[in-house]
């Protein structure tokens, strides 16, 4: 099992839509990346007084190899797109994270 973690960030002007977020963009991940074996998706969302993270987002999938295979298909465009949708946030970090 490997989780892509997906952190937006920005400042205190930074539009951000959780329920969108957490509903309708999960839902078109996982129609995109299922066939490489994304498992489920949750979100996150950190408070703190003077923070800039946003949302953070684990995606879970049954292998490292799904990840990168997800990332390079085609319609990881239709998720790249759906961004704006939801956040104008100047800054989206990925992650990869494995079991040890």
């Amino acid at each position: 099992m490997t989780k892509m973690i997906v952190v937006c960030a920005g400042d205190a002007n930074v539009r951000f839509d959780r329920d969108y977020y957490a509903n309708e963009h999960f839902k078109l991940a996982k129609s995109c990346w299922a066939e490489h074996g994304l498992q489920s998706a949750e979100a996150y969302f950190p408070y703190a007084e003077n923070g800039e993270w946003k949302s953070i987002g684990v995606y879970t999938f049954s292998s490292e190899q799904g990840v990168h295979d997800a990332l390079a298909s085609p319609k990881t465009q239709q998720v790249m797109d759906d961004v704006k949708n939801f956040t104008d946030a100047p800054v989206v970090m990925r992650s990869l994270f494995t079991t040890f």
